[in-house]
């Protein structure tokens, strides 16, 4: 499955989903963005992945969005853009997502590898919200996941400045779960991909949704939602297996049901 600016490909239970605009540093535009949504919409209904691997290339993740494109922009233009809505609907997939990151992720390309579950860095990452620089500011979540993964603070910083860090700053701030060797960074998206996909899909992602519902409310909130997909559950043929294999020291055969 291709697209002129989104290319999938399939290994087993993983979807490898590659921003294709090279010659733009995988600038993010409508067109980049719609695909993308159109892209995880198909993955999300496809019962055979379980996991996704989202990444550009070793010069860069995706380095923001489109200025030509903005330059002239109204505010009427931008709301009538659809750019929204093309995130609510990548952002909509109910599946893991792991960030695969080298080169630059700067702008709406660092606000892409932070709404994903996980980030795999290359030593070559460089994280930046350089919006100010323009005169605008960040609007794709940036202010608001930024300062929740690196604390307020060094999100003020990096935002009212819009300097960009590095990988291994980007690491000890907690902006990113580990940074590899250039050369290594999908292949290591892939592997946790692969663990996360050989565990059972129904308690995947409701440990998912809890882990995303609770993180933006209220600590109550997120409690309660817990306890209720823990109990959902009980109610699974993975739950039953899972155990069974525990008890016979086995292996489980997990089958998503």
């Amino acid at each position: 499955m291709s697209d002129d600016f989104v290319k999938v490909e399939l290994s087993g239970p993983v979807a490898l989903v590659g921003l294709n605009r090279p010659e733009k540093l995988n600038a993010l535009s409508p067109e980049v963005l719609s695909a993308l949504a159109d892209a995880f919409e198909a993955l999300s209904v496809n019962q055979a992945v379980r996991a996704l691997v989202l990444h550009g290339d070793q010069r860069a993740f995706a380095a923001g969005a489109d200025i030509q494109a903005m330059a002239q922009a109204s505010p009427v233009d931008i709301l009538e853009g659809g750019t929204r809505d093309y995130w609510l609907r990548i952002w909509a997939i109910d599946k893991p997502v792991i960030a695969a990151v080298a080169g630059f992720a700067f702008g709406g390309g660092c606000e892409l590898a932070m709404g994903c579950d996980i980030i795999i860095a290359a030593e070559s990452a460089r994280f930046a919200q350089p919006e100010i620089k323009l005169g605008i500011m960040p609007g794709a979540g940036g202010t608001q996941r930024l300062a929740r993964a690196v604390g307020l603070h060094r999100a003020m910083e990096m935002i009212l400045t819009g300097e960009p860090i590095t990988a291994q700053e980007a690491l000890a701030a907690g902006l990113v779960n580990q940074v590899v060797p250039s050369e290594r960074v999908l292949d290591a998206a892939i592997e946790l991909a692969e663990t996360i996909a050989a565990r059972p899909p129904v308690a995947v992602r409701l440990a998912r949704q809890a882990l995303r519902y609770g993180f933006e409310r209220t600590m109550q909130e997120g409690l309660e939602f817990e306890r209720r997909n823990y109990r959902m559950l009980y109610d699974t043929e993975d739950q039953k297996e899972g155990m069974a294999a525990f008890l016979e020291k086995r292996a489980p055969n997990f089958k998503g049901k």
